[in-house]
This record gives C-alpha cells, sequence and structure tokens, in this order.
C-alpha cells in the first residue's frame, strides 16, 4: 500500500487581517498546512485564524514576529520547519504604508527607512530564509511575493511606497533566475484596490483619488491567485508580476 504524501506546508506573513488572512483560509481549504505570521501584538487576530482552520480540520500554526527582523525570520523558518515538518510555500505578504502619506519634499528618511524595511527588507528575508530550507529539503517550492497597481506605476505621495513595490519585482525576477534549478518558482502579485483597512484608510482613499466608481475586489480575488500559483501545475509560471486590479493599469 502506498503511503499518502504529507501535506505540504506554507507560510504567509501579514496574515491577521486582509489579504494575507485570506491566503491562509484559502490555502488551508486547499489541504495545505499553514503557518500564519505577524506582528507580536496581533496575536489575538492570529489565533483566531488558527481557530478557523482548525475548526474545518485543517492544522495551522502562529508564528508571530517582525519580518524586518532578521532574527525573526530566521526563527519563523525554524520553528514552522520544526512543528509543522517542511516548508513549501513562502507568501511574503507583509506591508505597511505609513500614515499620513506625504509628498517626496516632506517625506521623512524615518518614514522612507520604515516602509523600506518591512516591504522590502521583510519579503528579502522571507524569500533568502525560505530558499535556504526548500534547497535543504530538496522537494522544490514556492515563492510568493506582494508588489502592488503602485510597483506598476509610481504615484504622488506614494514615493517610498512605490518604490519598496517597484523593488518586489527586481527581487522576485534575480531569486527567479537563481532559484529555478532548484526546482523553485518566484512570483508576486499586484492588487489594484482590494477592500481592507488600508485601502479603506481615508487619507489613502484621498491620495490614490479612490471614487465609488473605482474598481474594487475582496481579498478572496488574490488568495484564489496564490492558490493556483502554488499549485503543482504551476511549474513553468516563474518570475512573473501578475497583476488583478479590474482593468486599472494594463501592459
Amino acid at each position: 500500500m502506498e503511503q499518502a504524501q504529507p501535506s505540504r506546508v506554507a507560510v504567509i506573513t501579514g496574515a491577521a487581517q486582509g489579504i494575507g488572512r485570506s491566503i491562509a483560509l484559502r490555502l488551508a481549504e486547499d489541504g495545505l498546512d499553514v503557518a500564519v505570521n505577524d506582528l507580536a501584538s496581533k496575536i489575538n487576530e492570529l489565533t483566531e485564524v488558527v481557530s478557523q482552520i482548525q475548526a474545518r480540520g485543517g492544522r495551522a500554526l502562529a508564528v508571530p514576529g517582525d519580518v524586518s527582523l532578521e532574527g525573526d525570520v530566521e526563527a519563523m523558518v525554524a520553528t514552522v520547519v520544526q512543528c509543522l515538518g517542511g516548508l513549501d510555500v513562502m507568501v511574503a505578504n507583509a506591508g505597511i504604508l505609513v500614515s499620513p502619506l506625504k509628498p517626496l519634499v516632506e517625506t521623512s528618511s524615518e518614514s522612507w527607512d520604515a516602509t523600506i524595511s518591512v516591504n522590502l527588507r521583510g519579503a528579502m528575508l522571507c524569500y533568502k530564509y525560505a530558499a535556504m530550507e526548500m534547497i535543504k529539503q530538496g522537494r522544490g517550492g514556492r515563492i510568493i511575493g506582494a508588489s502592488s497597481i503602485c510597483g506598476k506605476q509610481g504615484m504622488s505621495w506614494l514615493s517610498a511606497y512605490s518604490a519598496s513595490k517597484f523593488a518586489i519585482r527586481g527581487l522576485t525576477h534575480s531569486a527567479a533566475a537563481e532559484l529555478a534549478q532548484h526546482n523553485i518558482t518566484v512570483n508576486t502579485y499586484s492588487p489594484g484596490c482590494i477592500e481592507t483597512t488600508m485601502t479603506a484608510n481615508p487619507d489613502v482613499e484621498k491620495t490614490l483619488n479612490l471614487t465609488a466608481d473605482t474598481p474594487r475586489a475582496k481579498p478572496e480575488v488574490i488568495a484564489s491567485l496564490v492558490s493556483y500559483l502554488v499549485k503543482p501545475e504551476a511549474y513553468f509560471i516563474t518570475g512573473q508580476t501578475i497583476m488583478a486590479n479590474g482593468g486599472s493599469t494594463m501592459d
């Protein structure tokens, strides 16, 4: 009798709410074991996500930590491997948009550094430690980052955020080229206006000129995209930025 294959294991950062939470629930529904990460201050929200997954019969684990800190990311991956048995999917979703938004000439270096630290450094660290573990395991893997419509078209008053999201695409291209030999794909999703607490911020709505006519979608739209990218049949998709914005911008 053939032994059942162990479930694949996914880590989703920034999973206490919004897109990250939706991705975690979807991947658990797809049969993956799921580890959810966010700041320690959001442990209650993480615990709720874990409880929802477990109530449906899935395996889940909360691994709080700050993705901008290398030690936290290294420890997160080690904990997931120890508790869930490996790492097959890394979704580096965590990101911030420092508010109030300001034009470049009024942007402080502290505000700039805070944005880059989480959005870009955090993604790099997640890519790095996930790749190290996947290479060691020798069974391939999926690494997915979070870009943005602002990573395809720079926007006023969003210099730091746009720069970080453009940079995610460059990081993804390089990682995809380097890791292809290990059967690891690396892609990024580029959402438009997704209904989350971030886009509900009045400051953000005003800056982005969001109106009743602006194409909007629920976080589940991105979750379904990630769901496909981690499937075995998506092995031929790598180094790509996949937009989901209702036609707000087009290639």
